[in-house]
């Protein structure tokens, strides 16, 4: 059984059991799905300062602080217990692309070579770290949500700035892949 669940999921599993959180937190209390959120609830209930931003109720949505949680627990698990102590399967075309770039280490989920802590002393690692954590984290509060929330419950609800949300995520996920990261990954 341990074993089993070491192994990728195909998408034809992974898929609908992400699909069907929709219904089951509509059907459990009429909750939206969404990570974003949980930011605010967090500086909501440990920041006492009288920010307007954060005067609501919070324990209202206690529930998705929860959630964030069991997600953190889960990739904790799925970290220690679960995790393949093999280097991640890598196509050889795109091998031979990022050894091109300096990009050899793939021992980790991640590339060593770019996200790491001597990386980030690098203007390569700073940018794809600093500058692109700020740039998602900007992105999220400025599109009123990320692309969970978004892609996954506001499209399921049919809500049509979800799906404009969406089209410009995958927009600026194509631009930044084809266009703007093989610059970055160049210096």
């Amino acid at each position: 059984m341990l074993e089993w669940l070491k192994q990728p999921w195909p998408w034809y599993v992974a898929g609908p059991l992400i699909g069907l959180t929709v219904p089951a937190l509509l059907i459990l209390g009429n909750k939206s799905f969404g990570i974003s959120s949980s930011l605010r609830h967090i500086c909501a209930a440990c920041i006492p300062a009288k920010i307007p931003f954060f005067q609501y109720n919070w324990k209202k949505e206690a529930w998705n602080m929860f959630f964030v949680l069991g997600i953190f627990l889960g990739g904790v698990i799925a970290t220690l217990i679960l995790s393949n102590p093999a280097p991640i399967a890598v196509h050889p075309n795109l091998a031979t692309e990022l050894a091109g770039y300096g990009i050899t280490d793939y021992t980790g989920l991640v590339p060593g070579d770019v996200f790491s802590w001597p990386a980030l002393l690098t203007a390569r690692g700073f940018i794809m770290m600093v500058v692109g954590g700020f740039l998602v984290g900007f992105g999220t509060r400025y599109a009123g949500g990320c692309t969970s929330g978004h892609a996954i419950m506001g499209i399921s609800n049919l809500q049509l700035p979800s799906v404009i949300a969406t089209c410009c995520f995958m927009a600026g996920g194509f631009i930044m892949a084809n266009l703007i990261l093989p610059f970055i990954l160049s210096l």
